[in-house]
């Protein structure tokens, strides 16, 4: 009983972490509203969108597509949706699917290759966006193979790099605040610090699930 009890705190503390953090994203997003080509960030891509006809759409495709996915990502592992309405987890699945593969992983991988902080930053964002396609299409075709597992794993390794818009301005809030950094040389870092350690995390996890799995099975084989 204490152990459960204390699991329920641990998840209700995470529920709360992702849940401001979403909260921030939105807030984040929301000064895009107008779609103005000098809000916020934009002001420093005014070459891009001045050279690149296609960067403004690319971007705000990939603004008002990527905010969908962290939210319909954390609702997948609520195994309470799944067992009890599994029909609305495959919906929410499918707007998380949709949202990466037809627009976020697309368009982050358009802006990305020109982000700044040069050519370190680049293919930090350019891989970001294809392994962030990459394992969500591959969650897709086991799900649709049942090979329930393996699916499962796959997601894992999708919501992490999802969430890399979250982790990668806690990372910048952090450094800014310790180290006060050049601004290319904070680009470069937090293009990396941003996914990497996240499917670090969950590489770990995932070789913690298994391996206790099969743990299981072969005491059962016993």
């Amino acid at each position: 009983m204490k152990k459960k009890a204390q699991i329920s705190i641990l998840n209700g503390f995470w529920i709360l972490i992702f849940a401001y953090s979403c909260t921030l994203m939105a807030e984040i997003t929301w000064r895009y509203h107008s779609f103005a080509l000098d809000a916020n960030f934009l002001m420093i891509k005014q070459t891009e969108i001045e050279e690149l006809w296609w960067y403004k759409y690319a971007f705000y495709t990939h603004v008002c597509t990527a905010i969908l996915a962290l939210p319909a990502g954390f609702t997948q592992f609520n195994l309470g949706l799944l067992k009890k309405r599994p029909r609305l987890h495959r919906t929410i699945g499918y707007m998380y699917v949709v949202s990466i593969l037809g627009f976020a992983a697309p368009s982050g991988a358009l802006i990305g290759s020109v982000a700044n902080g040069g050519v370190f930053a680049i293919i930090s964002f350019e891989l970001l966006a294809l392994g962030w396609f990459y394992f969500t299409w591959q969650a897709v075709r086991l799900a649709v193979q049942r090979k329930i597992n393996l699916h499962h794993d796959f997601m894992l390794r999708s919501f992490a790099l999802t969430c890399s818009a979250i982790t990668l301005r806690f990372w910048k809030v952090i450094l800014v605040y310790l180290f006060h950094p050049n601004p290319m040389d904070l680009y470069q870092i937090i293009a990396w610090l941003g996914w990497v350690p996240n499917l670090l995390l969950v590489e770990f996890i995932i070789y913690r699930k298994n391996h206790n799995l099969r743990n299981d099975y072969g005491l059962q084989g016993l």
